[in-house]
């Protein structure tokens, strides 16, 4: 059954979007959050700091409306990422793969302006043209460099904007590439030599980075840019429910947007895969009793929510609409084994010294025997 359709803010159709931006999603919230902030905002901010914090850690308001938690985890985190957008130096959210930077920069850019869709993707390819601008070489050959065939950057329309723009990945970027924001992040302008013209950013401008400090193949930024930035750490969830409400709340929203005909998990399914992941991270066992080998993989959270929600599609297109160890089984194995020699002998050592003996796990222990 296709779900409701809903517009958004720009116009369109919701309910046929594969993935809404955040300010799509949760424009009721956003929308309520506006109705009742009389607090201070900052020039060109649709929301002031305290009302951007109680979108992104979720609240009641004082009209009974609830906000849901966008990010589960240390407030503090959040209070210093929202508070240094606020002024001229940009913020850089660093961690390992998986710990929510993209999220919170989304969420964030949604929050403080209701437009996440400046955004510059950062990879091995990334030209200056994706962070300066580029030309439309039409107009270039019909009558050479004007500000026609000036074809601007997300960034420079952030500038114009005076909004916030998102680099993802920035240490996937070349050195060269990455030194092109030294000046716009310091100066606040971007020059164009060819037209003689700079562009200065209005008030409200600012950049938001993210960047894995354990991704390999990395660009290391430079100290000249890393001065520019204030750097936000996200680390990995701290305790067991943390990590377990997270992955239940994303899984339960994708679940809703691709429409999978399957039970809600159970969470005592979501506990197996999250107890899986904590522990080989750490290198041991819950109770600390047993040490264990750790894989090559990161095993985040989001490869948990990417494992659950195979799981889901498992579940409702081979099987009776109830998520089972056997749907899981697959997609946990992938996750652990990256490596298709070390990891496979770290996750079968783990299998049968910690799997095997615990009571009510012998459906997941047979499960993932099967698919090794």
């Amino acid at each position: 059954m296709m779900a409701e359709t809903a517009t958004g803010e720009d116009g369109s159709s919701i309910g046929l979007v594969l993935r809404p931006r955040a300010e799509q999603q949760y424009g009721e919230e956003l929308a309520q959050l506006i109705a009742l902030d009389d607090r201070q905002r900052p020039l060109n901010w649709r929301l002031s700091p305290w009302a951007v914090r109680t979108y992104l850690m979720g609240g009641s308001l004082p009209n009974g409306f609830e906000v849901s938690p966008k990010y589960i985890g240390n407030e503090r985190l959040m209070e210093i990422a929202i508070s240094t957008l606020a002024t001229d130096r940009a913020l850089l959210l660093s961690g390992v793969p998986g710990t929510g930077k993209s999220w919170v920069s989304e969420h964030l850019a949604a929050a403080v302006c209701g437009d996440s869709s400046l955004m510059v993707q950062g990879t091995a390819g990334t030209d200056e043209s994706a962070i300066r601008y580029g030309w439309n070489y039409a107009e270039l050959l019909r009558g050479g460099p004007s500000e026609a065939a000036v074809v601007p950057s997300p960034v420079m329309r952030a500038m114009t904007t005076g909004t916030l723009v998102r680099i993802e990945e920035l240490t996937r970027m070349t050195a060269e590439v990455q030194d092109a924001l030294i000046t716009i992040l310091s100066e606040k302008t971007l020059p164009i030599p060819e037209l003689n013209v700079e562009v200065q950013a209005r008030k409200g401008f600012n950049v938001i980075a993210t960047a894995n400090n354990r991704d390999r193949a990395v660009n290391e930024l430079s100290s000249a840019l890393t001065r520019r930035f204030n750097t936000v750490v996200l680390p990995l969830p701290e305790t067991m429910e943390q990590e377990m409400t997270i992955v239940a709340q994303r899984v339960a929203s994708l679940g809703r947007a691709l429409e999978l005909p399957v039970e809600k998990p159970a969470l005592e399914e979501i506990r197996r895969v999250v107890t899986i992941f904590r522990e080989l991270r750490s290198g041991v066992t819950e109770d600390g009793r047993t040490k264990v080998k750790s894989p090559s993989g990161t095993l985040s959270t989001a490869e948990a929510i990417s494992v659950m929600n195979g799981g889901l599609a498992m579940a409702a297109y081979y099987g009776d609409g109830v998520v089972r160890a056997g749907d899981l089984a697959a997609g946990l194995t992938g996750a652990v084994i990256r490596d298709p020699v070390q990891d496979r002998m770290v996750w079968l050592e783990y299998l049968q010294t910690v799997v095997k003996g615990r009571d009510g796990w012998n459906e997941f222990y047979r499960a993932c025997h099967e698919v090794l």
